[in-house]
């Protein structure tokens, strides 16, 4: 542990130039104390950093003095890939690993590219999480990340309804999709997606197992996500849509091609402008929330148990107004 903490001490000022106790102790989450002895213990191990007395002062390695520690272990290094996306990197665990990373590159860095990062970050950031959603990791991305990282097969217990369900999974990846976590893990010969804020418990067993080599995780989601929303779309509904309602409609489905193929397939508009729209749906209880919002600017006809849960909730809201 110390030993790590030197290092990182060493590359922050080779990095840095010139950096206070202070400094030095908040970057490390570490006390001043601390950093006093880290530098001796620095020093008498043969390193030449010295310190500036005097309010632009600070410590310091001797001019030119480079350490050859900069090579990054493996961890590290495919952590590196991760580096543009902190948030989701430290959910899954890899937040330390990363910032080791990042500082062994900066450190092998040409003085005169040492802004680079800084440039980088005054100008472009990547924010993941959708509008009003919980940024909480859900529970077992880390344990999931770990056996991914392992290729070890879990033992996965999921939420299925109302019911768990548990599967012998071989964990191939992870995926961040609108703030939700996927895992895509093999299940015998099938390729299966869970999400993982479902998953109620995982188990790491000492089996490994041997990765399709021909298997590419982006390419898969991309050929499987549409299917995947499909597949959660057991039901349809008929409605009845005002031209301010359909427009509406967008924002309320979860799918866009949802959205595309409604409007595709609608009738044409009576003479009140309204148009008759089937819409998929994954349940009636879900269009019952997502049709809630548009409000006067939508009319269900089918299926009647979605109909009579307006016409209740209608009744509702004119008792509360009248």
């Amino acid at each position: 542990m110390r030993a790590s903490r030197l290092i990182s001490l060493l590359l922050l000022l080779q990095a840095r130039g010139s950096m206070t106790a202070s400094e030095l102790a908040r970057e490390l989450e570490i006390s001043e104390r601390t950093v006093y002895r880290d530098v001796l213990a620095l020093s008498a191990a043969g390193v030449p950093v010295y310190a500036d007395r005097g309010r632009a002062g600070g410590y310091r390695l001797l001019g030119g003095y480079r350490t050859r520690l900069t090579g990054l272990n493996r961890d590290e290094a495919e952590a590196l890939f991760l580096a543009g996306l902190p948030g989701p990197a430290g959910d899954m665990g890899l937040a330390d690993a990363v910032a080791a990373a990042e500082l062994k590159v900066l450190a092998a860095l040409p003085p005169a590219l040492r802004d680079a990062p800084a440039r980088a970050g005054q100008r472009f950031h990547l924010d993941v999480p959708g509008w009003f959603r919980e940024t909480a990791p859900p529970p077992w991305l880390t344990e999931l990340a770990r056996a991914i990282w392992r290729d070890r097969v879990v033992e996965l217990r999921y939420r299925r309804g109302d019911r768990e369900v548990t599967r012998r999974v071989q964990p191939y990846g992870l995926v961040l999709k609108n703030a939700v976590w996927y895992l895509v893990g093999r299940v015998g010969d099938d390729t299966r997606t869970y999400r993982v804020d479902r998953v109620t418990g995982v188990e790491e067993g000492e089996e490994s197992f041997v990765r399709d080599g021909d298997f590419d995780l982006a390419g898969h989601w991309r050929e499987q996500a549409g299917s995947f929303l499909r597949t959660m779309l057991r039901a349809e509904v008929t409605v009845r849509l005002s031209a301010a309602g359909l427009r509406q409609l967008r924002h309320l489905v979860d799918a866009p091609f949802v959205y595309d193929e409604v409007v595709a397939a609608a009738g044409a508009p009576d003479g009140l402008g309204w148009v008759v729209a089937r819409l998929p749906v994954e349940s009636v209880e879900v269009a019952y929330r997502q049709l809630l919002g548009l409000g006067p600017e939508v009319e269900v006809l089918d299926p009647p148990e979605l109909r009579r849960l307006f016409a209740e909730a209608a009744d509702r809201l004119g008792a509360l107004y009248r």
